[in-house]
């Protein structure tokens, strides 16, 4: 019985992970498309984005603190969102891409 529990609890810490990580992606692809207007720039195939002006996100496949800097600092001719974007903002499009990319 004790290792059924443990099982149990396993299941259910595995299930609201993952339901979590796709809430994460769900906000990350909103903000890419809307707030952050990402799409405007960068292509990306998830997003169904294939803008040329920015790099262009499918062939550099960017890890995850390559995109929060980015967005956090700006790059090249690519505005700083830090201010406009929260920090959980800035991460969970990080994550969208970083994800959606590799």
């Amino acid at each position: 019985m004790k290792y059924y529990n443990y099982f149990i609890v396993t299941i259910f810490i595995l299930f609201t992970e993952t339901l979590f990580a796709n809430e994460i992606l769900e906000l990350g692809k909103n903000i890419f498309l809307e707030k952050g207007n990402c799409a405007t720039c960068h292509a990306l195939n998830d997003a169904g984005s294939n803008a040329d002006i920015g790099p262009n996100l499918n062939l550099i496949k960017p890890d995850v603190g390559r995109v929060v800097m980015a967005v956090t600092n700006g790059i090249g001719v690519m505005p700083a969102y830090e201010g406009i974007l929260t920090s959980e903002e800035i991460e969970a499009v990080a994550a969208y891409v970083s994800d959606k990319s590799n």
